[in-house]
């Protein structure tokens, strides 16, 4: 079950990585590291580190965790950011909802208690992946919360990321895998991954570079989590909208990083994007830009949030 589950999750995926090993890495002592507890008594896995101002990691996955982000190069933003790395509901270190709410909902008010609890009233909000459907609502939900929005390698639009996957497999296999309905869409998907799996080339929908994606696994592999946030997102038509549609109302400052080759979301997922005040920014990369292409990653990250400092 758990090998069947860990397939379905790659679908979208939530890595991270950086190319980043230097021995003058910043090592900073966390300011919490632990457990808070929700207010519906649920126990989420938090830890904060740096220095400078709080950012809040999302994750994607759906179902996925932190700790590869962090381990893979997120760390490095720490120099100038208080990193707040979160496991969701769920997710990683984190508990699962004793009532099965995963909903849309819930998720963002997790977020929000977790900002409360470290007692900071404006944050800036990081996600990866399908973790842009949480920041971009909580962004739209709690604007008065939120100094900026990155998104790096977002989906706003799972069935758009998905079909974008098929279609990129069979560019791959010279497949002619096809969902006739978005009923079919996963189960297709699951042909499709175990086809390109056949070949040994189902590394390529994260990166051209297959140790890397082989770090990343390594990592994945010691993830206690038995993957419930990600058994239920995908199947929750809440999750499965279309909420580029939503970008329009969200007034912060918004930096989008996006990877020309990240076939996972889709190459040209950013451009359905229409948020008021948003910078683009692309990498000649896939889909763990922040890992493959950590320099560049950090400092268009940095850029950003002293911009936008200066004018909040």
């Amino acid at each position: 079950m758990r090998s069947g589950i860990l397939l379905l999750f790659s679908i979208i995926f939530v890595s991270f990585s950086p190319l980043y090993a230097q021995s003058s890495k910043p090592v900073f002592t966390p300011h919490h590291t632990g457990y808070i507890t929700t207010s519906d008594g649920l126990k989420l896995w938090v830890k904060e580190s740096g220095t400078g101002p709080v950012c809040i990691f999302i994750h994607g996955g759906p179902g996925a965790w932190s700790k590869s982000f962090e381990d893979m190069g997120g760390s490095n933003l720490e120099k100038h950011l208080t990193m707040v790395y979160f496991d969701q509901r769920g997710s990683g270190r984190s508990e699962g909802a004793s009532d099965n709410d995963y909903s849309l909902e819930r998720m963002l008010k997790d977020i929000n208690e977790v900002r409360e609890k470290l007692h900071v009233n404006q944050v800036y909000l990081l996600a990866h992946s399908f973790g842009g459907i949480l920041a971009t609502n909580y962004a739209l939900k709690y604007p008065e919360h939120v100094k900026g929005l990155i998104l790096a390698n977002c989906t706003l639009n799972l069935k758009s990321s998905i079909r974008s996957q098929i279609g990129y497999i069979n560019h791959l296999l010279g497949t002619h895998f096809e969902a006739q309905t978005d009923a079919a869409l996963i189960p297709t998907m699951m042909e499709a991954l175990k086809a390109l799996k056949a070949k040994g080339l189902d590394y390529k929908r994260l990166s051209d570079n297959k140790q890397n994606v082989e770090k990343l696994h390594r990592i994945d592999a010691s993830n206690p989590s038995q993957y419930i946030f990600s058994r239920k997102a995908l199947m929750m038509k809440q999750y499965q909208q279309n909420f580029s549609k939503i970008t329009p109302e969200v007034k912060c400052p918004v930096l989008v990083i996006t990877g020309k080759k990240d076939h996972a979301v889709g190459i040209n997922q950013y451009k359905s994007f229409k948020f008021p005040h948003e910078k683009i920014v692309k990498i000649d990369g896939g889909h763990l830009l922040y890992y493959e292409h950590n320099p560049q990653f950090v400092r268009t990250v940095f850029s950003f949030v002293d911009k936008t400092s200066l004018h909040n």
